[in-house]
């Protein structure tokens, strides 16, 4: 049977690891949010160049 301070030590690795996966997880979906809000930014700056050379012609 583990000791009180084993059954510590595992817990607090437990904890620690999932904090950290967590951690992880948030970074990537930040990126991809990131990711997308420029891939519309640039889609959108594009229409709008195409937008404005259609007018002029």
């Amino acid at each position: 049977m583990p000791t009180a301070k084993q059954l510590a030590d595992i817990g607090y690795k437990t904890f620690s690891t999932s904090m950290m996966l967590l951690t992880v997880y948030g970074g990537y979906l930040c990126s991809v949010r990131a990711y997308r809000y420029f891939q519309l930014r640039s889609a959108r700056r594009q229409a709008a160049e195409e937008q404005k050379t259609s007018g002029v012609l």
